[in-house]
């Protein structure tokens, strides 16, 4: 199933680019906010807006964001948008590259530093959302074929709900992190 809008990282100065942990969070921010000025990503970062500028050149020239003139009010004002819903690598498109190697371990690291996060923050959060969020795991015998097609589906479902259009049914919508790994291993 070909999923839309979503880049596909075949090149190292992209795969590099979306490895460092606050370009990371600044396409999160872009996509999850939408377009964004440097000011308005240093403001929610905590960083100096020299430094986001120098991430965002960075983020464009691999091609993940673009600027969006048309919502400047002057000639100094940039703003940013991503230029894809989703991006979408494997490590299999890298062999030998230790830079593929480092972005598994940093994106590793980025998916157990949100549910840790979570963990720590998660009494703040009204009880209706503590007990709507979940956790799943579990072994299944596979072939390469099966694995697929749970990847693809997986991934057609999440597209259903990052991409669709925001509802206006007056209920609240939070940021949610989702993030699904399939590895090799025995129990």
């Amino acid at each position: 199933m070909e999923e839309k809008n979503v880049r596909e990282i075949r090149d190292s100065k992209a795969l590099t680019a979306i490895a460092h942990p606050l370009r990371h969070r600044l396409l999160d921010l872009l996509h999850l906010d939408g377009p964004a000025t440097a000011s308005m990503l240093a403001e929610r970062t905590g960083q100096a807006v020299g430094n986001i500028s120098h991430h965002l050149k960075v983020l464009a020239g691999s091609e993940l964001i673009e600027e969006a003139p048309e919502l400047a009010r002057d000639r100094r004002e940039r703003w940013w948008r991503r230029t894809s819903s989703a991006i979408k690598w494997g490590a299999q498109d890298f062999p030998d590259d230790p830079i593929a190697e480092a972005a598994e371990v940093l994106t590793l690291d980025h998916q157990h530093a949100m549910a840790r996060e979570w963990l720590a923050k998660r009494d703040t959060y009204p009880q209706e959302w503590r007990g709507a969020l979940f956790s799943i795991d579990g072994w299944t015998r596979l072939s390469i074929a099966e694995l697929d097609e749970l990847n693809d589906r997986l991934v057609a479902m999440l597209a259903e709900y990052r991409d669709r259009p925001r509802p206006d049914d007056g209920a609240e919508r939070r940021p949610v992190f989702f993030a699904a790994r399939a590895s090799l291993g025995q129990p």
